[in-house]
């Protein structure tokens, strides 16, 4: 019996398996010395994959599909044979997608596609590479299936797969191993694709409202755009260090003042924080910025955004995260920071006790001596106060609005409230999946505001923003009033694919090498 037949009862070890695989390798080798073929192939090109012809063909009857006599080439992955003595069967897997999960049947027989290559196709292994062309039919059973007039191998699988009965259940060999997990599990599979589909439809919503997609620089002199620490490198050529982008905020603020009123960028971001089933040290973000918009326009823009992108992606509004309902139909919720504390919690009046706030906070699991709370300001500990106690509890979609100026650097104070920014949060499933406000225009207040972050920095502060004298030089030429909005794209994906982790929706997260 074939490696690729045995029962999963009786496992074999995997490194006789790969060894039997390299041995079969060897015999092709061999037969491509004496001019008996290439080892392995390109010659042939498929010219069908499944889930077109079973979106074409499926519904017919045996006899239509016998007398419109439909030839067909394919090419996929053998996921599943079975040998029947001059007969067998075969199940190939190629990129498509439908209700088959681009799998279709193939029907070998002896007699028609030659005895010495169906005793050839008999050794084949689950994972190889296969070629088919025939006429397709329906089985007894109704299957669509081609009835193979001609079957090659064309790549030689040297690794068994894992078993079809089991799969993997390892989250680590799932992430390390991504090509194993997007062979044997349609789910992932579907997940990714749904992420395309998400981030296309984005990038069309965007150019059809007027926005101009650009690029810019990954590698910068200065980090800026956001509070984050950066990931640091050398440039040899310039001899001077540089850093990897935290955010392209400043970038596309500039190409405002240069005279492009809306511009976007889908955008891969470093931070050289944490990793949790929140954060990825690199992770994608789309960042649009307006001019002649406010937070309030944004906030109703990103509204529609992020139903136009679950609509594309998973074709509905009503969503489940971890088996509890999400709705996106209805009109986002908006509240200040305090209105929210006042919603969630009962900390009533003493809200505004920066006394009572720090010992609510230390009975948190706060510490004075990593947090800072001795010096934080009544605002700067209303935010942490709402970040420990009301953030999680926001599991509908809802704008947070008005974030204090001492921790919003780039966005634009509140006419009538000074103290606090025209800036948002958007919160779902209790975590935050944007951030946008009214920008800061007024060069002089940009140019305090940088100072104040570089006298943080000096004070220990690592994750905050150095001081920018070529952005400040920009907008001393004058930035029309603009809105500007960060979206971040992998945990909308987690929301819109009901993943529980960040690493579910990166193709390749970022993992501790491998020893």
């Amino acid at each position: 019996m074939s490696e690729a037949t045995t029962p999963p009862t009786a496992p074999l070890d995997e490194n006789q398996l790969i060894l039997e695989r390299r041995e079969k390798l060897k015999t092709l080798r061999e037969r491509q010395a004496q001019g008996l073929g290439p080892a392995f192939p390109n010659d042939f090109a498929p010219d069908h994959v499944a889930a077109n012809l079973f979106a074409l063909y499926d519904d017919k009857s045996a006899e239509e599909l016998q007398s419109l006599h439909v030839e067909v080439k394919v090419a996929g992955r053998m996921m599943l044979k079975r040998v029947m003595g001059k007969a067998s069967f075969c199940t190939l897997q190629d990129a498509s997608f439908g209700p088959s999960n681009g799998r279709i049947q193939i029907y070998v027989k002896g007699e028609e596609v030659g005895a010495e290559r169906y005793e050839d196709f008999k050794h084949w292994d689950l994972g190889d590479i296969v070629a088919a062309t025939g006429r397709l039919f329906k089985t007894k059973t109704g299957e669509l299936s081609v009835h193979a007039s001609e079957v090659r191998l064309l790549t030689k699988s040297l690794r068994p797969m894992p078993d079809k009965f089991h799969g993997i259940h390892d989250q680590e060999v799932k992430y390390r191993q991504r090509y194993i997990d997007l062979m044997t599990d349609d789910v992932a599979r579907k997940r990714f694709i749904a992420r395309s589909t998400a981030v296309s439809s984005i990038r069309a919503f965007m150019v059809e409202h007027g926005f101009l997609e650009v690029e810019t620089p990954m590698l910068h002199p200065i980090p800026g755009g956001a509070n984050a620490k950066p990931f640091t490198t050398h440039h040899n050529a310039l001899d001077q260090q540089m850093f990897l982008r935290i955010a392209p905020e400043l970038y596309l603020k500039r190409l405002i003042v240069g005279g492009f009123d809306r511009v976007f960028e889908i955008n891969r971001n470093f931070r050289n924080e944490g990793i949790s089933v929140r954060h990825n040290p690199e992770f994608t973000m789309m960042e649009f910025y307006a001019a002649y918009w406010n937070y309030r326009d944004l906030m109703a823009f990103t509204e529609s955004l992020v139903r136009d992108a679950a609509l594309k992606a998973v074709g509905t509004l009503d969503l489940r995260y971890g088996g509890k309902p999400v709705d996106l139909a209805a009109p986002f919720e908006r509240l200040t920071i305090l209105e929210a504390i006042d919603k969630y919690t009962d900390a009533g009046a003493n809200v505004n006790d920066a006394d009572w706030l720090r010992t609510a906070l230390r009975k948190a699991g706060l510490s004075d001596a990593k947090n800072k709370l001795s010096k934080r300001s009544l605002a700067g500990l209303q935010v942490m106060y709402f970040e420990e106690h009301v953030e999680d509890k926001l599991w509908q979609p809802t704008f947070i609005c008005e974030h204090p100026v001492e921790i919003s650097p780039l966005a634009r104070a509140s006419d009538a409230h000074p103290e606090v920014t025209e800036r948002f949060e958007l919160y779902i499933t209790g975590r935050e999946f944007g951030n946008g406000f009214s920008e800061l225009n007024d060069a002089q207040d940009q140019a305090a505001r940088f100072q104040a972050q570089v006298s943080a920095k000096d004070s220990g502060d690592d994750e905050a923003m150095f001081y920018d004298h070529d952005f400040v030089r920009a907008l001393e030429y004058g930035m029309p009033p603009t809105g500007g909005c960060g979206i971040g794209i992998d945990r909308l994906m987690m929301l819109l694919t009901d993943s529980p982790s960040i690493r579910d929706v990166i193709l390749f997260p970022a993992l501790r090498r491998e020893h």
